[in-house]
């Protein structure tokens, strides 16, 4: 069965929310809407206090060549445009806060049409206006995905629809409830990069996902491909080698081995912005964990209160020790519930309280050198890293890490390994700015 090197098998903790139907949460009475939730410049905000807004009505508009819009997720009045500490990096960014007035109306421009005499060019437009993003949990906006330079050639659309962190079951529950949506957005980004070649990727442990979706494919020429359920399976670079034997050049994209890479809630988004016009404002992700006392699969506005979704899945089932924004392998802790729901959640992690586990020396054992999917050589980077060694930290390609936590989980000593990797990614970063 197809698969790449390395990675680990952690227990998957699905079975919470594996087998519920994706439930509508309630409107939050106020939102918290960031205008930094995708890779690339900000939004600029249009708004400003006491101004009244719709669902879906724009309030902040790209502000780069890599930028996208951000829109309203309810109706109701701006209370403010603060700059507030962004959830995952705590560093301040302009945020609008909305009220909402309880009724949810929609902004006129969204409506259902017809797409099918679209261009590429017009479908491209339609995705970027409505702020579309991986949602994944990269949060890279779309449209430059779709858009690749003529000297890299796309000759492969890859879908994603592998979910392999532990604990999330929203894309496949997108999968199972949602097929023909999928496909209709795969058959507009199709269109777009002008290629014939789809796959559409999951894991076998989900082997209702799989009917569903060839189903769902009949009569299309999409191929769905099970693959071996292996952590981090869903990352683009070991899927694209699990998929067709080929390896993105260290510091390269997809795109430099002619593919692109969307996950199945993604292109859901796409079909949405499409067919319907309909913003990018609300999204489907887990709320699960042991310290939730009713794991649920949500359809959450973005900018709802973490606290929201919480209370809705029956509060807190005990102490609470760390809540995640993703999944437990490469999400990040959160300082509070009242932290929004950004365009790139996948889930919501509620754990008990644990022993923070205490390093120790290095042994020796290559464990993490066996499970880094990227073919690096942890023990050594980190090594050079608490040295102060950086840049012989990048010429053994610290900088190709994707931060998966294959070689943290696998550690026998309980070395922080991937918080040096980023500590070291950042500073090389830093540095490069200054010069």
């Amino acid at each position: 069965m197809p698969t790449f090197r390395g990675g680990v098998h952690p227990r998957e903790h699905k079975e919470a929310t594996e087998h519920r139907p994706v439930e509508t949460a309630p409107l939050p009475p106020l939102l918290l809407i960031p205008l930094s939730q995708h890779t690339g410049a900000p939004s600029a905000p249009v708004v400003k206090k006491g101004d009244m807004v719709k669902t879906g009505t724009l309030i902040g508009e790209p502000a780069g060549h890599i930028s996208v819009p951000t829109h309203a997720s309810l109706s109701g009045t701006v209370a403010d445009v603060a700059s507030l500490p962004h959830p995952l990096t705590g560093r301040p960014v302009q945020t609008v806060i909305i009220d909402s007035d309880g009724e949810d109306n929609l902004d006129p421009a969204i409506g259902e049409h017809n797409p099918e005499g679209f261009t590429a060019a017009q479908i491209v437009a339609a995705v970027r206006s409505a702020g579309v993003v991986g949602l994944g949990g990269a949060a890279f906006p779309t449209f430059v995905k779709l858009s690749p330079p003529k000297e890299s050639p796309i000759d492969t659309l890859l879908i994603n629809g592998c979910e392999c962190e532990p604990f999330l079951t929203a894309d496949h529950r997108i999968m199972l409830e949602s097929p023909a949506g999928i496909i209709e957005g795969i058959r507009y980004m199709a269109m777009v990069l002008n290629t014939t070649n789809v796959i559409i990727a999951i894991e076998d442990n989900k082997p209702d996902a799989i009917q569903a979706m060839t189903r769902a494919a009949e009569g299309t020429g999409f191929a769905v491909r099970r693959l071996k359920t292996k952590y981090p399976q869903g990352a683009e670079k070991q899927l694209i080698k699990a998929c067709l034997r080929r390896e993105v050049p260290s510091g390269g994209l997809p795109l430099h081995v002619g593919c692109v890479v969307q996950n199945v809630g993604t292109a859901i988004a796409v079909r949405d912005a499409v067919r319907f016009n309909r913003p990018l404002f609300e999204r489907v992700l887990t709320v699960t964990g042991p310290a939730v006392r009713e794991p649920k699969n949500l359809r959450a506005r973005i900018g709802t209160p973490v606290r929201h979704l919480i209370d809705f899945c029956g509060g807190y089932s005990g102490p609470l020790g760390r809540l995640v924004m993703g999944g437990p392998m490469m999400g990040i802790a959160l300082s509070g519930d009242d932290a929004p729901v950004l365009k790139g959640t996948s889930g919501i992690l509620a754990l008990g309280p644990e022993p923070e586990p205490q390093e120790e020396s290095c042994i020796r054992c290559g464990a993490c050198v066996r499970a880094c999917p990227m073919g690096l050589a942890p023990t050594r980077l980190i090594s050079h890293i608490r040295a102060q060694r950086l840049d012989a930290a990048k010429a053994e390609h610290v900088l190709d890490c994707v931060e998966c936590g294959c070689c943290s989980w696998s550690c026998p000593a309980r070395i922080r390994l991937v918080h040096g990797f980023k500590y070291a990614k950042s500073e090389l970063a830093a540095r490069a700015r200054r010069q």
